[in-house]
């Protein structure tokens, strides 16, 4: 006969052996039941599914039973019995924890509202902002032509910042909306992971000039004396030289000569071209380009009405007059909100959300939440400054005024 120290070793060494598939089976229990119920398992019952399943009878009851008490190893079969029992009331307490911590009704959409790791945000006058960098190869799209490789790395070289309280999936809506603006690409597919790092898959731009002309306009290219500052999309007049009607139409792009530059060197006849010695590199690298013109003589293309192209064709040269659009008061609007703390944001009402099925009255948003609806956008149209008999139903959009914590805390609970 063993030792005691000896029969206690092998009771641990029995009961932590046989009791793996018990502290499973209790650890599932107690979570399906507290995740689904809200209600915990009796430990007793856990006591006597454990003991069943390891083989010996069942409760606390076994310790009394004569067959364990009175035969040759009863300290192992003890030893073994309390690991058991131990093992099993442990997983099932952790069981029970992790199905009252898990969200209730966990669905896709919520996996994709995660947010990005603390480690990542940047604190940047007071706000929390995160720096998104592309990594990795950017790829292709199926079905799409291969990017330049030139497009390519800019892509790649790219990083964006963005505010820090936004889910991962706002995150990514809004890098493939950037991209899409800044390289004029066809498509852009992004995957953004917690730390903040970008898998970009994207298409080459579909075309140019031709994409930004409206159905029913043509747009001609023209010599002119281009305005310093113009920009794409400006609303302009061109005044042809030798007379006629002005011609009213939208800039699609400028480009104006730069002093100093290669092109402007070249218009005025200092390049050799007598196979002499080639001029020498600049000393310093040429001003990087900007989103306007520097002004002067150019080449400017403008988008005019069918009639009109043909009358800007014949044309030598043209004198080109920007149209003021008037003060853009939306943009004072936000500019004063964000002086007073404030923010403006669009918040998705999800089908399991509180306020979903209620009114903006009942819900008392702006007591509760401390946030002003301005507008609700359905599949069927907008509701701007909305009533608060205005209900609120699954799959809207509410854009929402408020301070960053409030309009964070709102739309923890519209999501």
């Amino acid at each position: 006969m063993a030792s005691f120290p000896l029969e206690v070793v092998f009771g641990l060494y029995l009961g932590v052996l046989t009791g793996i598939v018990p502290a499973v089976v209790s650890w599932g229990l107690g979570f399906i039941f507290k995740y689904f119920t809200g209600v915990s398992i009796p430990a007793f019952a856990v006591v006597v599914l454990s003991l069943a399943i390891a083989g010996a009878n069942g409760g606390l009851l076994a310790l009394a039973d004569p067959t364990i008490t009175t035969a040759p190893n009863q300290v192992t079969l003890t030893t073994a019995i309390i690991v058991v029992l131990m093992i099993s009331l442990y997983a099932h307490d952790q069981g029970d924890k992790a199905g009252s911590q898990v969200p209730r009704h966990l669905s896709l959409r919520r996996i994709r509202d995660r947010t990005l790791s603390a480690d990542v945000v940047e604190l940047v006058g007071g706000l929390g902002q995160v720096r998104i960098e592309v990594v990795g190869t950017v790829e292709d799209l199926e079905g799409y032509p291969p990017l330049p490789e030139a497009l390519r790395a800019e892509v790649r070289d790219g990083e964006w910042t963005f505010p820090a309280d936004l889910p991962i999936s706002e995150l990514e809506t809004r890098l493939a909306d950037a991209l899409r603006t800044k390289f004029d690409l066809a498509d852009v597919a992004v995957e953004i992971d917690e730390r903040g790092r970008a898998r970009v898959a994207a298409a080459p731009p579909a075309g140019g000039v031709g994409k930004r002309v409206t159905r029913g306009h043509r747009a001609v290219s023209i010599c002119a004396l281009v305005p310093t500052g113009l920009a794409s999309g400006e609303d302009v007049t061109v005044h042809l030289q030798g007379g006629g009607e002005p011609v009213a139409g939208t800039v699609v792009s400028a480009r104006s000569a730069v002093p100093g530059s290669a092109g402007s060197a070249a218009a005025a006849g200092e390049l050799s071209t007598d196979g002499g010695d080639e001029p020498e590199e600049p000393a310093t690298p040429p001003p990087p380009r900007s989103p306007t013109t520097e002004g002067g003589d150019g080449l400017i293309t403008v988008s005019v009405a069918r009639e009109d192209a043909t009358r800007l064709l014949a044309a030598d040269r043209a004198h080109v007059v920007v149209r003021a659009r008037g003060t853009r008061r939306e943009f004072e609007l936000l500019s004063l909100l964000r002086r007073a703390g404030r923010r403006i944001r669009k918040v998705g009402v999800a089908a399991d959300s509180t306020l979903a099925g209620e009114t903006i009255g009942d819900a008392a948003i702006r007591d509760a939440y401390g946030v002003g609806v301005l507008a609700v956008r359905r599949s069927d149209g907008w509701s701007l400054a909305p009533a608060g008999s205005t209900r609120i139903e699954p799959g809207d959009e509410l854009f929402v005024v408020g301070t960053a914590a409030d309009l964070n805390r709102f739309g923890r609970a519209a999501s």
